[in-house]
C-alpha cells in the first residue's frame, strides 16, 4: 500500500545537486521554504503542506507572503534579519505578515506565534541551571560578534502591539514601461500621459516623473529603438517600436539602452566576440552577491596557496589578496563606456557591474550541477539559476538580432533549454510573455511535468547548437581526464536497461576512454576547445528518421586535425525528454 506521501512525490523529480537533501527531509515530516530553494521545491512544499503531510516547514520571510497554508504555529527563531546591507530587528510589517501564517482561516480555528530567545541566552540559563546543581562557577556564552543585533521579551511584546509602519511608494519611470506602454495598438503617448497625471505620488514627484519620461523617450527615439507613424484611425498609436527590431524586443533592466549604445564598439570579428557580448549583458543584470563572493573566496585560496609556495612573506601575502577581485572581463571596456554613455544621458542613475559568472559557466563548459558544486552553492540554487534567467532575458529580448552570430545564438538556445531543464516553471513564465495563446502549466504541473511547452527538436539548427553545447560539456571533461563524470554523463542520457556502448556494441569504460586519449595526446598534444576549436566549421551532421548523426572533429594546435568524436542522437526521445540526448558511438581518426 503506498502511503499519502509517497504518491505525491512518486512523479517529482530531485534532479538538482541539492535535491537529495530536499527529498530526506521531506521523508521526515519536514519541508524547507527559502529564497535559495529552486521554485519547483518550494511549489512542492506548499502543496505537501496544505495537504497535511508535513509536520514542521522551515523557512524564511519567503513563506510568510502570500502562502496560503495550514500553520497552527509560528516560531520566530530570531527577531533580527540581515537585508543584505546590515542586521536589524524585524519591521512591525514584516513581523505581523510572518506571524499572520498562524492560525489560517478555514484551516485552524486557532494560532500561536512563539520566538525563540537568542541562542547565547538559552545557552547561558542551561549553564546557569547546571551551575546549581554542580556548585561549579562557569564562562558566560557571548554573543555574536557579527550579524547579530539582540533582543528580548519585550522587543517581542513591541513588536506585537505596535501598528506597521507606513507604506512609501516606488513607483518609477523606465525604458521598458514606455516600451511596455508604447507597444499597445491605441496612443500609448496619451497612456503615458494619462498614468502619470494620475499616480498616487505628490505634485512634486509627478512632475519629475514627467520630466524623466520626456528624457527616455528622447533616448528611446535617438537611438531608433522607436519611432513616429501616422495613426490608423483617431486614438490609435503616433509612436511604434522599430519593426526591424525581434518581435519581444524589452528593455527590462534599468541600463537597457547602455547595452544597445555599447555593442556596436565591441569587434564582431573576434573570436571571443560572443563571449564579449555575454560580458555586456551581465554587468547590467544586478549582482548575484553571495557567488561572486564564493568566486573571490576560491580566487584567494588558490592565489594564497601559489604565495605560500613561492615562499611569499606574510605580510605581503595579506596586502596581494586584499587587492583581488572576483573575475570582471572588460572591466576597463565596460567602465570606460559607461562613463562616456552617462555624461550624455543625465537619467542614468543605475551603475555596471562587471562579472563573469554565466561567461564562466561557457568558457568551462560547466552544467548547473557542477558549478553548484563548484561553488558549494546547494543551498543558494535559485540564486544561480534567477541569474541564469536574468542574462537570459536579456539576451535574448534586449540584445538586436542584427548583433547575435552563430555563437551567440548557440549560447541562447543553451541557457534556454538549461532553464527549462532545472526548473520549467521560469521558462513556461517567458514563453507566456513571449506568446500570448500560449496556456501555461498550473503550479502543480510547473512542479511535476517533464515535458517542453514546445518541440524542441523542431528547428534543426537550434536543436544541433543544442547537441553541440552538450558536446562541448562533455568534452571538456575528457580535456580534465574526469572519465568517470563524462561516462556519468552519457549514462543519464541512457533509457532504463540500455548499455553503454559503442556502435559495435562495445562497452565504454574510463580505462578505455584514458588509454583512446592518451593515444591521442601522444600524437597531437591536447586538442583545442577556443573559439576555434569550437566553430561550427569543424561539426558535420546529417540525419536520418529515427537519428540526427554528429561528427565534432577535434581540433589540434598543429592543425593537422585527423580525429573526431561521433555522436548519435536519438530524435523522438530527445523530443519527449526535451533534452538533447547523446550517445557516444566512435573515437578516433576520420
Amino acid at each position: 500500500m503506498i502511503s499519502a506521501f509517497a504518491k505525491e512525490i512518486e512523479n517529482f523529480r530531485f534532479s538538482s545537486p541539492y535535491g537529495p537533501d530536499v527529498k530526506r527531509w521531506l521523508r521526515l515530516g519536514i519541508g524547507v521554504h527559502h529564497a535559495g530553494l529552486l521554485p519547483k521545491y518550494r511549489i512542492l512544499v506548499e502543496k505537501l503542506a496544505q495537504k497535511g503531510l508535513l509536520k514542521i516547514i522551515c523557512g524564511t520571510d519567503t513563506l510568510g507572503v502570500g502562502v496560503n497554508v495550514p500553520i497552527r504555529t509560528v516560531l520566530f527563531t530570531k527577531l533580527c534579519k540581515y537585508s543584505g546591507d546590515k542586521t536589524a530587528i524585524l519591521s512591525v510589517r514584516d513581523f505581523h505578515q510572518i506571524a499572520g501564517r498562524a492560525g489560517r482561516k478555514g484551516f485552524d480555528n486557532v494560532g500561536y506565534v512563539v520566538a525563540q530567545a537568542p541562542e547565547h541566552v538559552i545557552e547561558n540559563k542551561k549553564l546557569a541551571a547546571k551551575s546549581q546543581k554542580t556548585g561549579k562557577k562557569f564562562a558566560k556564552k557571548q554573543p555574536p560578534e557579527k550579524g547579530f543585533v539582540p533582543w528580548d521579551k519585550g522587543t517581542f511584546e513591541r513588536l506585537i502591539q505596535s501598528n506597521p509602519e507606513p507604506l512609501k511608494s516606488s513607483f518609477q519611470v523606465s525604458h521598458g514601461m514606455l516600451l511596455n506602454i508604447l507597444s499597445r495598438p491605441d496612443d500609448g503617448c496619451f497612456a503615458i500621459k494619462q498614468l502619470l497625471r494620475d499616480c498616487h505620488e505628490e505634485k512634486k514627484s509627478k512632475r519629475m516623473l514627467r520630466a524623466r519620461a520626456m528624457q527616455l523617450f528622447r533616448s528611446l527615439v535617438e537611438k531608433n529603438i522607436v519611432e513616429f507613424c501616422e495613426p490608423k484611425s483617431p486614438g490609435m498609436a503616433k509612436v511604434q517600436v522599430n519593426l526591424d527590431l525581434q518581435d519581444d524586443f524589452s528593455m527590462n533592466q534599468p541600463l537597457s539602452l547602455y547595452l544597445i549604445d555599447t555593442l556596436p564598439k565591441l569587434d564582431k570579428e573576434s573570436p571571443d566576440y560572443a563571449l564579449n557580448v555575454l560580458s555586456l549583458v551581465e554587468s547590467i543584470v544586478e549582482n548575484p552577491d553571495l557567488i561572486l563572493k564564493k568566486q573571490l573566496d576560491k580566487l584567494k585560496t588558490e592565489v594564497l596557496n601559489e604565495l605560500k609556495a613561492e615562499g611569499v612573506e606574510y605580510e605581503k601575502r595579506m596586502a596581494i589578496l586584499e587587492n583581488l577581485e572576483y573575475p570582471k572581463p572588460l572591466r576597463e571596456f565596460i567602465y570606460n563606456t559607461y562613463n562616456e554613455f552617462a555624461e550624455i544621458h543625465p537619467w542614468v542613475d543605475s551603475n555596471v557591474y562587471p562579472k563573469s559568472v554565466v561567461r564562466e559557466m561557457f568558457e568551462n563548459f560547466s552544467t548547473f550541477s557542477s558549478y553548484v558544486k563548484q561553488y558549494s552553492l546547494e543551498r543558494s540554487e535559485a540564486i544561480l539559476l534567477r541569474h541564469i534567467n536574468a542574462t537570459y532575458k536579456v539576451l535574448s529580448q534586449t540584445v538586436p538580432d542584427s548583433y547575435k552570430n552563430e555563437s551567440l545564438i548557440e549560447m541562447e538556445d543553451y541557457l534556454g533549454e538549461m532553464i527549462h531543464r532545472i526548473d520549467s516553471s521560469l521558462w513556461e513564465e517567458w514563453e507566456r510573455l513571449k506568446n500570448p495563446d500560449f496556456q501555461p502549466q498550473t503550479e502543480e504541473e510547473k512542479a511535476f511535468s517533464g515535458s517542453m511547452p514546445v518541440d524542441i527538436t523542431a528547428d534543426r539548427k537550434r536543436f544541433l547548437s543544442l547537441c553541440r553545447m552538450r558536446i562541448f560539456e562533455w568534452m571538456t571533461l575528457i580535456l580534465q581526464k574526469r572519465y568517470s563524470e563524462a561516462l556519468d554523463f552519457l549514462a543519464d542520457d541512457l533509457a532504463e536497461g540500455e548499455l553503454l556502448s559503442d556502435n559495435e556494441g562495445v562497452p565504454w569504460t574510463e580505462k578505455r576512454l584514458e588509454q583512446i586519449f592518451a593515444a591521442y595526446e601522444h600524437e597531437h598534444g591536447k586538442f583545442r576547445m577556443d573559439a576555434e576549436g569550437r566553430s561550427i566549421a569543424n561539426t558535420i551532421s546529417y540525419e536520418d528518421e529515427k537519428f540526427l548523426y554528429i561528427e565534432q572533429m577535434l581540433q589540434d594546435f598543429e592543425e593537422i586535425n585527423n580525429w573526431s568524436i561521433c555522436f548519435k542522437v536519438p530524435l523522438l526521445e530527445s523530443k519527449n525528454a526535451a533534452a538533447a540526448l547523446l550517445c557516444l558511438e566512435k573515437i578516433g581518426e576520420s
